[in-house]
């Protein structure tokens, strides 16, 4: 009697691993293409990622930059203070989107250019993406903002 619940609690261990694992292994692929990497223009630079991964960009608008009017096609750099790389977007920018204000890019980097698919810009004089104060305050060029 004792050898056959000790089999039960075996065989029951073991389809929980077998089920735990099997679900991780579903709900990693349903993420695979939902997950977007942040990477700053200076980790860009440093190890450029495959034209076919889409992943997210931020830093600053450089000042001079934005180019309107060329087809509807709006050209850009953006930077973190160590590197500037080249973006292409189409489509409306946001309202607030402009020179020397933080912005976070999706897209994918082809050619040495960054290719948007979507452009955010903050939403208030004061916010800033997480990730792109953490890319500026390691390049030293992040200034708090003033209360």
């Amino acid at each position: 009697m004792s050898g056959l619940k000790k089999k039960r609690r075996i065989q029951v261990v073991a389809l929980a691993v077998v089920a735990l694992a099997l679900s991780t292994a579903l709900i990693g692929y349903a993420m695979r293409d939902g997950i977007n990497y942040f990477r700053a223009p200076s980790q860009i630079i440093a190890e450029p990622p495959a034209p076919s991964e889409v992943f997210r960009i931020g830093g600053l608008v450089e000042e001079g930059s934005i180019e309107r009017g060329v087809g509807e096609v709006i050209r850009f750099s953006v930077t973190d203070g160590g590197a500037s790389i080249p973006v292409t977007f189409t489509g409306v920018l946001p309202d607030l989107f402009e020179e020397n204000q933080g912005m976070v890019g999706t897209g994918s980097y082809v050619n040495g250019v960054f290719e948007a698919s979507e452009i955010l810009a903050k939403h208030d004089e004061t916010y800033m993406p997480a990730e792109v104060v953490d890319a500026l305050k390691a390049q030293g060029v992040y200034q708090e903002p003033e209360s």
